[in-house]
């Protein structure tokens, strides 16, 4: 399904409203195509629902983690340590004019925010939300290495002498981590390939 026809079906369980719909999608569609993101665009989205769809019967409310999805990177500025925050005000203050409950907000607040550390959560769903945002990371080498040219694009404002040390560090908190994937599925389909690509990438830094 093309992303647009998806955000209209969930949109239309809580308002009839085209108008605004149209207005929030083109929001999105904009955000996700400025200058500058190479890898933190509306590609990325999809490839987040193509992940999701395969475990759509193990996530208790689909619709709270789509609306997250769609507006986890909404804000996104290389030189920002506040993207997912601000991201988590923004989504809370346009579901709010949608018409969704209070709780649902919250919730879909709580996983916006939660992709800022990737820390495994009680929560279930916001698991399945940070194993399909990082899903790119246990993906063949040649994809992996063009995920790294367009993350090195992002960060293109810094010079070498600081981008690397600071990848490295991120790099290296994921190989220390028990596992990268906090649910079952994520972990058998992608674990072992991904810490073998950024051992890979590490390498090359």
């Amino acid at each position: 399904m093309i992303l647009q026809d998806r955000f209209l079906e969930l949109c239309l369980l809580f308002t009839n409203n085209q108008a605004l719909i149209q207005s929030l999608w083109k929001e999105i569609e904009k955000k996700h195509s400025e200058k500058g993101r190479y890898y933190h665009n509306l590609s990325h989205l999809e490839n987040m629902f193509q992940e999701l769809e395969r475990v759509k019967s193990n996530i208790s409310d689909f619709s709270a983690v789509s609306f997250s999805v769609f507006y986890h990177d909404f804000i996104y500025e290389a030189t920002s340590k506040s993207n997912e925050e601000k991201s988590a005000a923004a989504a809370g203050k346009r579901l709010k004019e949608i018409g969704l409950p209070y709780d649902t907000i919250l919730t879909i607040s709580k996983q916006v925010l939660a992709t800022k550390s990737h820390q495994r959560s009680e929560d279930e769903d916001t698991n399945y939300l940070l194993d399909a945002d990082l899903s790119i990371l246990g993906k063949d080498i040649e994809a992996y290495l063009a995920y790294t040219n367009m993350i090195r694009k992002e960060y293109s404002i810094y010079p070498d002498f600081l981008y690397k040390p600071g990848r490295k560090k991120v790099l290296q908190h994921f190989l220390e981590l028990e596992s990268i994937f906090k649910t079952e599925y994520f972990k058998d389909r992608y674990e072992i390939q991904a810490k073998n690509n950024i051992a890979a990438e590490i390498q090359l830094l």
